[in-house]
């Protein structure tokens, strides 16, 4: 009998949905991408939240009955049933969620929220604000790049979930964000060159659905 297919509701330009995609395809799990119409507004809507996620947010897995959201649930969820991907004993699985959620709490946010104010922003950004975020997301970037200056991956020998989830957004044209990472943060550059080798990794415009957009701002 055919194991039931993954769900996977997610954009082309979330950064968070990639984490997913890139975790499901580095498993080699086929999935079934639902574009999710972020820019028209659909995740405001009462009734997809009611439905889907009452937090307006992509991704979200469906396994069965099972509905996940979070990028960093989905991910160690998927590690956990998979035996995968969530390091090889318990201190490296601790150490996978510590870097977890540095990224979720500093490196993704603070980067992610930039990226969009940028390129997707209904209005031009404030130069304030934006100079805010940019310094945050520096001093993040930075403490990724010292610690990848001495190791390949961020946690063990191979790559991880915490891979995974603070790559999410650095696969994504320069444009969009403005900033070249890997000429301003070498060791980072250097380990998304890696992650590229990763089996099952694609890139996220051709990974996800939805349609490719301009930067605004």
């Amino acid at each position: 009998m055919e194991k039931p297919m993954y769900r996977l509701h997610c954009f082309g330009q979330s950064g968070n949905a990639f984490k997913t995609v890139f975790m499901l395809r580095a498993l080699g799990e086929p999935f079934e991408a639902v574009q999710v119409d972020f820019f028209n507004g659909i995740t405001r809507d009462p009734a997809w939240r009611e439905e889907h996620n009452e937090m307006g947010e992509a991704p979200v897995l469906e396994d069965g009955d099972l509905h996940l959201t979070q990028s960093g649930a989905i991910l160690t969820y998927l590690a956990n049933k998979h035996g995968r991907f969530g390091g090889a004993t318990e201190r490296e699985k601790l150490e996978v969620l510590r870097w977890i959620l540095f990224d979720n709490h500093k490196f993704t946010s603070y980067f992610a929220t930039y990226r969009f104010m940028k390129s997707f922003g209904a209005t031009e950004p404030d130069p304030v604000v934006m100079k805010f975020l940019l310094g945050r997301a520096e001093g993040a970037f930075a403490i990724v790049d010292k610690h990848l200056a001495t190791r390949d991956w961020m946690v063990g020998d191979g790559p991880t979930i915490a891979d995974f989830s603070l790559s999410g957004y650095m696969f994504y044209p320069q444009d969009e964000s403005g900033i070249d990472i890997a000429q301003r943060w070498p060791h980072i550059g250097a380990w998304i060159e890696r992650l590229k080798g990763v089996p099952g990794w694609a890139n996220p415009y051709e990974a996800m659905p939805g349609t490719q957009t301009a930067p605004k701002w």
